[in-house]
């Protein structure tokens, strides 16, 4: 998954968020979540937040051990 794929991603859970919160129910890669979803779409945003930060990163966040 690229960068870009990834920002798309926080992009369209921060908008369902929005939706959610403006008493709406938004579909998400084919499931419909309510407010009663809200928490579900929070962890989906800080989950792709996580991937998206990783791009960031030098060796996307991981190091070689050192002893």
């Amino acid at each position: 998954m690229s960068k870009a794929q990834a920002q798309q991603m926080v992009d369209a859970y921060i908008a369902a968020e929005l939706d959610v919160l403006d008493g709406k129910n938004v579909i998400i890669n084919g499931k419909t979540f309510g407010s009663e979803d809200l928490e579900q779409i929070r962890k989906g945003r800080l989950e792709w937040e996580r991937r998206l930060s990783g791009y960031s990163r030098p060796n996307g966040g991981f190091n070689f051990a050192k002893f």
